[in-house]
């Protein structure tokens, strides 16, 4: 049975009837046809009747009989030219330069047909009839194509301004600019007009495109926006760099008005250059750093075939792993999490989207050594990426135990089983928070960049069997089953860490809760109005990690070059300002002071550590800091038992291991020092 579309449903409730209507561009066609004839008609008698002064009575016979005798089959010759030219098919509202060209190429033509075939098969005609015959023939044509182009043009330039219209400043003055400008001219399903343009060229200041005066750069933005009551600005240059962009949106950001921007260059080539294909600016687009560029082929050749697992694979990071991963063909994907609602939303998405994929979602806690071991055991991974961890930081403060539980000794326990089992590569995701930290979160995420830094260091020395199994179950999950010590033999796995920023869209990450606050009409919460973070997409963020596990040799620690950092209460306002809001007007901001354990300042890397290049320009490597791995690993023991007995003095203990860790309740810690020192490190 035939299934009606949306058009054929309406066309059948206007016409229950069945009987055929013409559809709106039908009609028009056909009255160009019509008017096609009967414009053929009169160029040629008008270029006749000129040609004797304008007096009928004057004009030869047979030259009259000629063009009786031409002129109707001409006409009907002229119809099947211009459809062949497919200028009955165009939308005439948007004509341009190409379809003006178009009409001359077809006129032409016609015009060379009719001359050849009159003087050849009837007579030959005075010369000011081929000649003014044609002319005329063309400007008919043209004339009734654009002169609807024409009217909407007029009307636009001469539409009155008023309080509904919305007054745009168009910042751009090229290709695309001009596309916009165009189709806001010519459109019915906008009341906008451009009233200037804002453009860096100076040779196009004080001069004006389509009648809108380019009133100047970047630097005239704030002065211009004033002047002429702009309430929109359209950034239309989709070529420019990221940091032009940032730093031209960050000026209109000091605005009211609603921003919105093209899309890209892609959007450019295909011709999507529209009022309708321009999106509202992204705090993405404020960052102001290029997106790091990965070779998806070296990513590919490292993980094709391979079994891959993801802790955490239900969280921001670990499901975007998971999602990348999928697509690169493993020979098995296994995803880990504690949290089943996360697991079961990723397993779902792609199943959906990778039917054929070798996939197992299973529910466990890296702090329990039996289940890690069972899964180790089963599945036998070849690259881990370790993306589970507690990472809220006001939570970890009150529940510091938990995050050396989970962050520090559950890595050691997945590093461990890895490395007894065959694993190849161990990738920990660690953050910036464990650079100097000020808090536990930060120092548990150290002790696991130790963690794999000494696993690394014991393996590389041949000393594996040196590193002692934490927290067994009566030897159940006892690595040297036989006592040989052969497990520890040939042990290859190469341990490195990667070190993030914030990652923007991330559970618990600030801008969501902003957003909310602003949803809600609640006063957006920063806790302070000079603290700056440094922020990367989750897409980044996955990027970082599967080239670090492609460029990985082990013991490294990545590092992504972020760019500069942001400041939140500048973040906060941005933010309120797309939503329509205007900062402390409509949407109050409150300062509730730095949390406990939290700096003004993050820090990338820790002074002592120097940075190498690697084949991208974004990733570099820090250089381990030295220290005692056996002691370290010793001390691991004890700080185990400590917090699973949930000692008070856990903080005092994890300083004496990570000797950069200067606890917030320390007396000598106050909020003062921690901004000096950030202040000083900064500068330097």
């Amino acid at each position: 049975m035939k299934t009606l579309n949306n058009s054929d449903n309406k066309s059948y409730i206007n016409n229950p009837m069945g009987v055929k209507s013409f559809k709106h561009w039908q009609m028009v066609l056909v009255l160009l046809v019509v008017y096609d004839i009967v414009a053929v008609h009169a160029a040629y008698f008008i270029a006749l009747w000129g040609r004797f002064d304008f007096v009928f009575s004057r004009i030869p016979e047979d030259y009259l009989t000629s063009y009786k005798l031409s002129i109707t089959i001409y006409s009907l010759v002229c119809v099947v030219i211009l459809w062949l030219f497919r200028l009955y098919k165009v939308i005439w509202r948007f004509a341009s330069y190409t379809e003006l060209v178009r009409t001359f190429e077809a006129s032409f033509l016609l015009s060379c047909l009719y001359t050849v075939g009159i003087t050849a098969f009837i007579q030959r005609m005075p010369l000011t009839y081929y000649f003014w015959g044609a002319l005329i023939q063309f400007i008919f044509m043209i004339c009734v194509r654009f002169s609807y182009r024409v009217y909407l043009l007029l009307k636009a330039r001469y539409q009155p301004v008023n309080e509904e219209t919305g007054r745009v400043m168009l910042i751009g003055g090229g290709s695309a600019g001009q596309m916009i400008l165009r189709d806001i001219n010519t459109s019915h399903e906008t009341n906008d007009k451009v009233l200037c343009i804002i453009d860096d060229n100076p040779n196009k200041w004080s001069r004006y495109i389509d009648g809108v005066p380019v009133v100047g750069g970047r630097d005239d933005i704030l002065a211009n926006v004033d002047k002429f009551r702009i309430n929109k600005i359209f950034l239309a240059i989709p070529s420019a760099s990221v940091q032009n962009k940032r730093d031209i949106l960050n000026i209109c950001s000091e605005t009211d008005c609603e921003l919105k921007q093209l899309p890209g260059l892609y959007q450019f080539v295909l011709g999507q250059v529209a009022v309708s294909a321009m999106k509202n600016i992204s705090i993405e687009d404020l960052l102001g750093r290029e997106q790091i560029k990965t070779d998806l082929k070296e990513v590919y050749d490292f993980l094709h075939g391979k079994t891959v697992l993801v802790t955490g694979g239900g969280g921001s990071i670990g499901s975007e792993l998971c999602r990348q991963i999928a697509g690169h063909s493993p020979k098995a994907l296994i995803i880990f999490d504690v949290y089943e609602n996360n697991a079961y939303d990723i397993q779902l998405e792609l199943k959906e989207k990778y039917p054929d994929l070798n996939m197992h979602v299973l529910i466990g806690s890296v702090r329990d050594s039996r289940r890690i071991f069972e899964v180790f055991e089963k599945f036998r991974p070849e690259i881990v990426y370790h993306a589970a961890a507690h990472k809220h930081v006001p939570l970890m403060e009150e529940s510091p135990c938990e995050a050396v539980k989970n962050n520090a000794i559950g890595t050691y326990k997945t590093a461990y089983a890895a490395m007894v089992n065959g694993c190849e590569r161990f990738v920990l995701i660690s953050t910036d928070k464990a650079v100097n930290p000020t808090n536990i979160m930060g120092a548990s995420k150290r002790l696991c960049e130790m963690i794999v830094q000494s696993f690394d260091a014991k393996i590389k020395a041949g000393e594996a069997d040196q590193i002692s199994e934490l927290f067994t179950h009566l030897g159940t999950e006892n690595a040297d089953k036989d006592g040989t010590g052969s497990v520890f033999q040939n042990i290859k796995t190469e341990f490195v860490a990667v070190r993030f920023g914030n990652v923007l869209g991330s559970n618990g990450s600030v801008i969501p809760i902003f957003k909310k606050q602003i949803e809600k009409g609640l006063p957006v919460t920063v806790t302070h109005p000079d603290i700056i973070r440094y922020f990367m997409t989750i897409p980044e963020a996955v990027s970082l990690v599967m080239l670090a596990g492609t460029y990985a040799h082990g013991g490294e620690i990545f590092v992504l070059d972020m760019g500069s950092p942001v400041k939140i209460d500048a973040l906060a306002r941005n933010l309120i300002k797309q939503a329509g809001y205007k900062p402390d007007i409509d949407i109050k901001i409150e300062y509730t002071g730095l949390r406990p354990g939290e700096k003004l300042y993050e820090e990338k890397l820790m002074a002592e550590e120097g940075l190498k290049k690697t084949e991208n320009n974004l990733i570099f490597i820090g250089s381990p800091i030295p220290f005692d791995a056996d002691q370290f690993l010793s001390q691991l023991d004890i700080l185990m038992n400590a917090a699973y007995s949930n000692k008070e003095n856990i903080r005092s203990m994890v300083a004496d291991i990570v000797t950069t860790y200067r606890p917030a309740d320390n007396p000598d810690n106050s909020t003062e020092n921690m901004t000096e020192n950030n202040d000083s490190k900064k500068t330097e």
